[in-house]
């Protein structure tokens, strides 16, 4: 394969190495699946660090629906129906205890609405919106907010241009968005195979985030950015006074 530009920063990008479809992030807990036989590429930004599957990338929603987010999905990520938006969940209401009857608050990529219904509960502001649930609303039509939260959501996304464009419209001037993904820099690289455990295509993980990256995303949509751990980051503009303690 040639090199091909990278999506986020026009870098040159070649092959970096191809794993079997059927990798999953399963393998973490040593449950190997049968071999698909369908090899995926991955290419490697030499500029900026971030890695893709181009094949992937030019997937549409039902080719993902077919392959990807299937009924089998569940053996391949257990936690995605309820524990993980339920435990996300209880980490928003814990980081802006106080403030969540006045925060409008969107759950991007929010599956089947499990942490927003949670966070309604609590007496929060809050909708859901996915782009594989919500297949007849526009993201142009969904308001602005003050919170935006993005939880396993950027690995997955085909395309990361678009959903940067998308963050950009629905956040507030002074709004703050509060995202979760792996930080590949220190599993990524020139001389190394892509044994990475994160890097797992049947889970739909094909865009794979050095911490450069994303500082470059940030500052393409006027965004300051920072990061909380490997795996929680923020975006924001403003300062608000109730996302202080959270930022930089």
């Amino acid at each position: 394969m040639p090199s091909i530009k990278c999506p986020v920063c026009g870098g040159i990008s070649p092959l970096l190495d191809a794993v079997d479809f059927n990798k999953s992030c399963m393998e973490i807990f040593g449950v190997i699946f049968d071999k698909s036989g369908f090899s995926v590429d991955y290419c490697w930004c030499e500029n900026c660090g971030f890695c893709f599957s181009p094949e992937l990338h030019g997937w549409a929603l039902a080719d993902f629906e077919k392959y990807v987010y299937n009924a089998e999905y569940l053996k391949i990520d257990p936690d995605y129906m309820e524990v993980r938006p339920s435990n996300n969940a209880g980490r928003v209401i814990e980081s802006f205890d106080g403030n969540d009857r006045k925060i409008a608050h969107l759950d991007f990529g929010g599956g089947a609405g499990v942490l927003s219904n949670k966070l309604v509960e609590a007496g929060w502001n809050s909708i859901s919106y996915d782009p594989f649930v919500n297949k007849d609303t526009s993201v142009s039509k969904l308001g602005s907010f003050d919170l935006i939260t993005a939880f396993e959501v950027f690995e997955h996304v085909p395309d990361v241009n678009k959903l940067m464009n998308d963050l950009a419209v629905l956040l507030r001037q002074d709004g703050v968005i509060l995202f979760s993904t792996l930080i590949s820099d220190e599993y990524i690289s020139k001389e190394n195979k892509l044994d990475w455990w994160y890097a797992a295509p049947r889970n739909g993980h094909i865009s794979l985030f050095s911490q450069q990256s994303l500082a470059i995303m940030a500052a393409q949509n006027n965004f300051y950015f920072g990061s909380i751990s490997e795996s929680y980051h923020l975006f924001w503009r403003g300062k608000p006074s109730w996302a202080a303690h959270l930022l930089p």
